[in-house]
Protein backbone atom coordinates (compact mmCIF):
# COMPACT_ATOMS: atom_id res chain seq x y z
CA UNK A 1 0.00 0.00 0.00
CA UNK A 2 1.13 3.47 -0.64
CA UNK A 3 2.08 5.86 2.38
CA UNK A 4 -0.90 8.76 2.07
CA UNK A 5 1.15 12.02 1.80
CA UNK A 6 -1.20 15.03 2.25
CA UNK A 7 -5.07 14.26 3.04
CA UNK A 8 -7.31 16.63 1.20
CA UNK A 9 -11.10 18.08 1.19
CA UNK A 10 -13.85 16.03 1.82
CA UNK A 11 -17.52 17.89 0.98
CA UNK A 12 -20.98 15.99 0.99
CA UNK A 13 -24.39 17.03 -1.40
CA UNK A 14 -27.04 15.50 -2.61
CA UNK A 15 -26.72 12.40 0.01
CA UNK A 16 -23.14 12.03 -1.86
CA UNK A 17 -19.44 11.99 0.46
CA UNK A 18 -16.77 12.83 -1.66
CA UNK A 19 -12.99 11.72 0.16
CA UNK A 20 -9.55 12.50 -1.61
CA UNK A 21 -5.66 11.57 -0.98
CA UNK A 22 -3.01 13.42 -2.92
CA UNK A 23 -4.01 11.14 -5.80
CA UNK A 24 -7.17 9.52 -5.45
CA UNK A 25 -10.73 11.27 -5.60
CA UNK A 26 -13.37 8.98 -4.48
CA UNK A 27 -16.95 10.06 -4.59
CA UNK A 28 -19.64 7.58 -2.79
CA UNK A 29 -23.38 7.80 -2.59
CA UNK A 30 -25.55 6.82 0.78
CA UNK A 31 -27.90 4.92 -1.82
CA UNK A 32 -26.55 0.89 -1.59
CA UNK A 33 -23.32 3.06 -0.40
CA UNK A 34 -22.41 2.93 -3.86
CA UNK A 35 -19.12 4.67 -5.10
CA UNK A 36 -19.97 6.79 -8.26
CA UNK A 37 -16.42 8.08 -9.11
CA UNK A 38 -12.91 6.54 -8.74
CA UNK A 39 -10.17 9.50 -10.33
CA UNK A 40 -6.55 9.27 -10.29
CA UNK A 41 -5.10 12.74 -10.96
CA UNK A 42 -7.65 13.72 -12.97
CA UNK A 43 -8.50 10.66 -14.86
CA UNK A 44 -11.84 9.17 -14.42
CA UNK A 45 -11.38 4.96 -13.96
CA UNK A 46 -14.83 4.15 -12.96
CA UNK A 47 -17.57 3.48 -14.84
CA UNK A 48 -20.52 6.36 -15.55
CA UNK A 49 -23.48 4.70 -15.37
CA UNK A 50 -24.63 5.88 -18.64
CA UNK A 51 -28.04 3.80 -19.05
CA UNK A 52 -27.86 2.87 -22.40
CA UNK A 53 -25.68 -0.32 -21.26
CA UNK A 54 -25.99 -0.25 -17.28
CA UNK A 55 -26.58 2.28 -14.59
CA UNK A 56 -24.96 0.41 -11.91
CA UNK A 57 -21.52 1.67 -11.36
CA UNK A 58 -19.73 -0.27 -8.07
CA UNK A 59 -22.83 -1.67 -6.27
CA UNK A 60 -22.68 -4.24 -3.35
CA UNK A 61 -24.72 -7.63 -3.60
CA UNK A 62 -26.21 -8.51 -0.37
CA UNK A 63 -27.44 -11.27 0.93
CA UNK A 64 -26.96 -12.71 -2.06
CA UNK A 65 -25.26 -12.80 -5.38
CA UNK A 66 -26.72 -13.55 -8.67
CA UNK A 67 -30.42 -14.60 -8.91
CA UNK A 68 -32.16 -16.81 -6.80
CA UNK A 69 -34.85 -19.83 -8.96
CA UNK A 70 -38.02 -17.21 -9.65
CA UNK A 71 -36.68 -14.63 -7.55
CA UNK A 72 -37.11 -15.96 -4.52
CA UNK A 73 -35.40 -17.05 -2.04
CA UNK A 74 -36.64 -19.86 0.81
CA UNK A 75 -35.51 -19.21 4.76
CA UNK A 76 -36.48 -21.12 7.78
CA UNK A 77 -39.17 -22.93 5.34
CA UNK A 78 -40.81 -19.70 4.15
CA UNK A 79 -40.39 -18.30 0.44
CA UNK A 80 -39.39 -14.77 0.10
CA UNK A 81 -39.09 -12.51 -3.18
CA UNK A 82 -35.57 -11.67 -3.76
CA UNK A 83 -34.39 -9.56 -6.40
CA UNK A 84 -31.05 -10.22 -8.46
CA UNK A 85 -28.05 -9.60 -6.31
CA UNK A 86 -30.21 -8.48 -3.53
CA UNK A 87 -31.62 -5.59 -1.71
CA UNK A 88 -28.32 -3.91 -0.45
CA UNK A 89 -27.80 -1.68 -3.65
CA UNK A 90 -31.21 -0.55 -3.62
CA UNK A 91 -31.62 1.07 -0.46
CA UNK A 92 -30.16 3.72 1.38
CA UNK A 93 -27.51 3.83 3.61
CA UNK A 94 -27.01 5.33 7.09
CA UNK A 95 -23.33 7.68 6.91
CA UNK A 96 -22.05 6.67 10.30
CA UNK A 97 -18.48 8.07 9.73
CA UNK A 98 -16.27 9.64 7.65
CA UNK A 99 -13.16 12.27 7.38
CA UNK A 100 -11.32 13.79 4.65
CA UNK A 101 -10.14 9.83 3.47
CA UNK A 102 -12.24 7.65 4.01
CA UNK A 103 -16.34 7.38 4.51
CA UNK A 104 -18.94 4.40 6.33
CA UNK A 105 -21.72 3.69 5.32
CA UNK A 106 -24.04 1.51 7.55
CA UNK A 107 -27.11 -0.75 6.23
CA UNK A 108 -29.28 -2.17 9.45
CA UNK A 109 -32.97 -3.87 9.42
CA UNK A 110 -36.21 -1.99 8.45
CA UNK A 111 -39.71 -2.27 7.46
CA UNK A 112 -37.99 -2.32 3.71
CA UNK A 113 -36.21 -5.49 4.29
CA UNK A 114 -38.95 -7.82 5.17
CA UNK A 115 -37.55 -10.49 2.82
CA UNK A 116 -34.61 -11.40 5.23
CA UNK A 117 -35.36 -12.01 8.79
CA UNK A 118 -32.49 -11.79 10.73
CA UNK A 119 -30.68 -8.56 12.77
CA UNK A 120 -27.89 -7.81 10.64
CA UNK A 121 -25.91 -4.72 10.84
CA UNK A 122 -23.89 -3.41 7.06
CA UNK A 123 -21.02 -1.85 7.46
CA UNK A 124 -19.17 -0.68 4.24
CA UNK A 125 -15.92 1.37 4.23
CA UNK A 126 -14.39 3.52 1.59
CA UNK A 127 -10.62 4.24 1.89
CA UNK A 128 -8.11 6.00 -0.34
CA UNK A 129 -4.11 6.22 0.62
CA UNK A 130 -2.01 7.69 -1.97
CA UNK A 131 -2.51 6.03 -5.36
CA UNK A 132 -4.79 3.26 -3.52
CA UNK A 133 -8.65 2.66 -2.79
CA UNK A 134 -9.98 -0.04 -0.40
CA UNK A 135 -13.39 -0.73 0.01
CA UNK A 136 -14.76 -3.10 3.08
CA UNK A 137 -17.96 -4.76 4.22
CA UNK A 138 -18.07 -6.14 7.36
CA UNK A 139 -21.49 -8.45 8.26
CA UNK A 140 -22.70 -8.41 11.35
CA UNK A 141 -24.61 -11.14 12.74
CA UNK A 142 -26.49 -9.46 15.53
CA UNK A 143 -28.99 -12.47 15.67
CA UNK A 144 -29.49 -14.99 17.88
CA UNK A 145 -29.08 -17.84 15.62
CA UNK A 146 -26.68 -18.66 12.42
CA UNK A 147 -27.21 -15.83 9.70
CA UNK A 148 -26.55 -17.22 5.80
CA UNK A 149 -25.52 -15.03 3.30
CA UNK A 150 -23.63 -13.81 0.51
CA UNK A 151 -21.15 -11.01 -0.06
CA UNK A 152 -20.34 -9.32 -3.37
CA UNK A 153 -18.54 -6.02 -4.75
CA UNK A 154 -19.39 -5.11 -8.61
CA UNK A 155 -17.12 -2.36 -9.69
CA UNK A 156 -17.33 -1.56 -13.61
CA UNK A 157 -14.08 0.06 -14.91
CA UNK A 158 -13.25 2.28 -17.89
CA UNK A 159 -12.54 -0.24 -21.18
CA UNK A 160 -10.46 1.20 -22.81
CA UNK A 161 -8.52 2.47 -19.94
CA UNK A 162 -7.62 6.72 -20.13
CA UNK A 163 -4.85 6.84 -22.59
CA UNK A 164 -4.25 3.14 -22.82
CA UNK A 165 -3.41 1.60 -26.19
CA UNK A 166 -3.69 -2.05 -27.89
CA UNK A 167 -5.72 -4.84 -26.12
CA UNK A 168 -6.44 -5.15 -22.36
CA UNK A 169 -5.44 -8.26 -20.24
CA UNK A 170 -6.41 -9.57 -16.58
CA UNK A 171 -3.33 -11.03 -15.05
CA UNK A 172 -4.08 -13.71 -12.75
CA UNK A 173 -0.79 -12.98 -10.16
CA UNK A 174 -1.15 -16.78 -9.50
CA UNK A 175 -0.09 -17.53 -13.14
CA UNK A 176 -3.22 -19.66 -13.23
CA UNK A 177 -5.92 -21.55 -15.63
CA UNK A 178 -8.73 -21.07 -13.46
CA UNK A 179 -11.89 -23.35 -15.08
CA UNK A 180 -15.01 -20.92 -16.20
CA UNK A 181 -18.72 -21.22 -15.63
CA UNK A 182 -21.73 -19.89 -16.97
CA UNK A 183 -24.80 -18.62 -16.67
CA UNK A 184 -28.22 -20.25 -18.06
CA UNK A 185 -31.19 -18.07 -17.26
CA UNK A 186 -29.83 -16.28 -14.71
CA UNK A 187 -28.82 -19.11 -12.55
CA UNK A 188 -25.14 -21.32 -12.52
CA UNK A 189 -25.18 -23.85 -15.43
CA UNK A 190 -23.84 -27.42 -14.27
CA UNK A 191 -20.29 -28.31 -15.56
CA UNK A 192 -16.70 -26.19 -15.67
CA UNK A 193 -15.62 -25.27 -19.26
CA UNK A 194 -11.64 -24.27 -20.34
CA UNK A 195 -9.97 -21.61 -18.63
CA UNK A 196 -10.25 -18.71 -21.34
CA UNK A 197 -6.30 -17.81 -19.54
CA UNK A 198 -2.99 -18.89 -20.48
CA UNK A 199 -0.44 -18.69 -18.27
CA UNK A 200 -2.88 -16.40 -16.33
CA UNK A 201 -3.36 -13.66 -18.79
CA UNK A 202 -6.25 -13.49 -20.22
CA UNK A 203 -7.09 -10.95 -23.50
CA UNK A 204 -10.11 -9.51 -23.50
CA UNK A 205 -12.57 -9.38 -26.17
CA UNK A 206 -16.42 -8.50 -26.38
CA UNK A 207 -17.01 -12.44 -27.68
CA UNK A 208 -15.79 -13.65 -24.04
CA UNK A 209 -19.27 -12.19 -22.62
CA UNK A 210 -21.86 -13.29 -25.65
CA UNK A 211 -23.09 -15.69 -23.20
CA UNK A 212 -23.60 -13.73 -20.36
CA UNK A 213 -20.36 -13.35 -17.35
CA UNK A 214 -17.78 -15.31 -16.99
CA UNK A 215 -17.85 -16.79 -13.82
CA UNK A 216 -14.74 -18.78 -11.75
CA UNK A 217 -15.86 -20.40 -8.80
CA UNK A 218 -11.82 -21.05 -7.84
CA UNK A 219 -8.66 -20.69 -8.93
CA UNK A 220 -8.47 -17.04 -9.67
CA UNK A 221 -6.28 -16.48 -6.37
CA UNK A 222 -6.36 -13.17 -3.85
CA UNK A 223 -4.28 -10.73 -6.64
CA UNK A 224 -4.84 -9.35 -10.55
CA UNK A 225 -4.16 -6.74 -12.73
CA UNK A 226 -6.58 -5.17 -14.73
CA UNK A 227 -4.09 -3.39 -17.82
CA UNK A 228 -3.63 -2.88 -21.71
CA UNK A 229 -0.78 -3.30 -23.28
CA UNK A 230 0.79 0.39 -22.84
CA UNK A 231 -0.91 2.76 -20.68
CA UNK A 232 -2.19 3.06 -17.54
CA UNK A 233 -2.70 0.06 -14.94
CA UNK A 234 -5.10 -1.64 -11.80
CA UNK A 235 -3.85 -4.32 -9.80
CA UNK A 236 -6.29 -5.70 -7.31
CA UNK A 237 -6.35 -7.52 -4.33
CA UNK A 238 -9.22 -9.56 -2.42
CA UNK A 239 -9.52 -10.23 0.69
CA UNK A 240 -12.20 -13.27 1.80
CA UNK A 241 -13.41 -12.79 -1.55
CA UNK A 242 -12.95 -16.23 -3.23
CA UNK A 243 -15.04 -16.31 -6.42
CA UNK A 244 -14.57 -13.78 -9.33
CA UNK A 245 -16.90 -12.88 -12.21
CA UNK A 246 -15.69 -10.99 -14.75
CA UNK A 247 -18.71 -9.01 -16.82
CA UNK A 248 -19.38 -6.74 -19.69
CA UNK A 249 -23.00 -6.05 -21.63
CA UNK A 250 -21.37 -6.90 -25.06
CA UNK A 251 -20.08 -4.03 -27.02
CA UNK A 252 -20.37 -1.53 -23.85
CA UNK A 253 -16.87 0.46 -22.75
CA UNK A 254 -16.82 -0.93 -19.79
CA UNK A 255 -15.45 -4.23 -17.61
CA UNK A 256 -16.88 -4.99 -14.45
CA UNK A 257 -13.76 -6.90 -11.62
CA UNK A 258 -16.20 -8.84 -9.72
CA UNK A 259 -15.00 -10.63 -6.47
CA UNK A 260 -17.68 -12.59 -4.58
CA UNK A 261 -18.12 -14.72 -1.49
CA UNK A 262 -21.03 -16.76 -2.89
CA UNK A 263 -22.88 -16.89 -6.36
CA UNK A 264 -25.96 -17.23 -8.16
CA UNK A 265 -28.13 -20.30 -7.20
CA UNK A 266 -27.75 -23.58 -9.59
CA UNK A 267 -29.74 -23.91 -12.22
CA UNK A 268 -32.62 -26.38 -11.43
CA UNK A 269 -31.22 -26.74 -8.08
CA UNK A 270 -33.77 -25.49 -5.08
CA UNK A 271 -34.44 -21.84 -3.51
CA UNK A 272 -32.88 -22.66 0.05
CA UNK A 273 -30.57 -19.83 0.49
CA UNK A 274 -28.58 -22.64 2.62
CA UNK A 275 -27.61 -24.53 -0.83
CA UNK A 276 -26.34 -21.74 -2.69
CA UNK A 277 -22.70 -22.19 -3.51
CA UNK A 278 -20.25 -20.88 -1.40
CA UNK A 279 -23.08 -19.25 1.35
CA UNK A 280 -21.49 -17.87 5.05
CA UNK A 281 -23.12 -19.22 7.85
CA UNK A 282 -22.34 -16.63 10.14
CA UNK A 283 -22.63 -17.71 13.82
CA UNK A 284 -24.71 -15.56 16.10
CA UNK A 285 -23.13 -12.38 16.96
CA UNK A 286 -20.17 -12.53 14.70
CA UNK A 287 -18.63 -10.74 12.81
CA UNK A 288 -17.18 -11.31 8.65
CA UNK A 289 -14.94 -9.30 6.94
CA UNK A 290 -14.43 -9.07 3.08
CA UNK A 291 -12.44 -6.33 1.10
CA UNK A 292 -10.91 -5.02 -2.05
CA UNK A 293 -8.38 -2.92 -2.90
CA UNK A 294 -6.76 -1.14 -6.09
CA UNK A 295 -3.69 0.69 -6.89
CA UNK A 296 -3.65 2.42 -9.64
CA UNK A 297 -0.58 3.66 -12.17
CA UNK A 298 -1.33 6.11 -14.29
Amino acid sequence: MHANRTTLIIWKADLMTTISSTDLRVTVSDLGAEMQSLQCRGQDYLWHGDAQWWTGRSPILFPIVGRAPDDRIEIRGQSHPMAQHGFARRLPFTCVDSGADFVTHELRPSEDIESYPYRFNLRVSHRVTGTTLEVAASVINEDDVPMPFSLGFHPAFRWPLPGAQGPHLIELANGGEPKMMRIHDGLIADGLNPSPFQNGTLELDTQLFEKNAALFPEGAGEALRYCARTGPSLDFQFANLPNLALWQPPGAPFVCVEPWHGMAARHGHGARIEDRPNIVELAPKATARFAWFVTITP
